[in-house]
């Protein structure tokens, strides 16, 4: 399990990944990941979650994009100072790989903004030293 903290404008996005040897097959090159990300709020203002990128490299270079409204099909509204956690997946033909994206948010008032996310890595245990 691999956790990373990264703080983008006031808003602090958490990352914990966890790789899924249970939903893996390595003679088969799938390594399966889960990751749970807190978004927190620590601006003046409401804002609501509006669509997510991601882009996800594996070990050998190759990429792929993911985008679309929300985050697990949900588009939450995130209040000064709270919190919103969710747990997703991904899969790789390498048992690393990294992913990196960002949130558009809206506020109350309308005002949209990006919240980058940097770079976080899936690994499997004990693969990178």
């Amino acid at each position: 399990m691999s956790e990373s903290e990264i703080v983008e404008k006031k808003e602090t996005i958490s990352v914990v990944s966890q790789y899924l040897p249970e939903q893996s097959d390595e003679n088969d090159s799938r390594f399966v990941f889960s990751y749970t990300i807190t978004i927190t709020n620590n601006t003046d203002a409401p804002f609501q979650v509006l669509s997510r990128y991601w882009l996800i490299t594996d070990a050998n270079g190759d990429t792929s994009t993911v985008e679309g409204e929300g985050v697990v099909g949900k588009q939450p509204h995130i209040l000064p100072g709270d919190s919103y956690t969710y747990t997703s997946g991904s899969f790789f033909q390498t048992p690393f790989g990294t992913m990196q994206g960002y949130y558009q948010v809206i506020t109350d008032e309308k005002e949209t903004s990006i919240i980058d996310i940097p770079v976080f890595q899936l690994a499997k245990p004990n693969i990178v030293h």
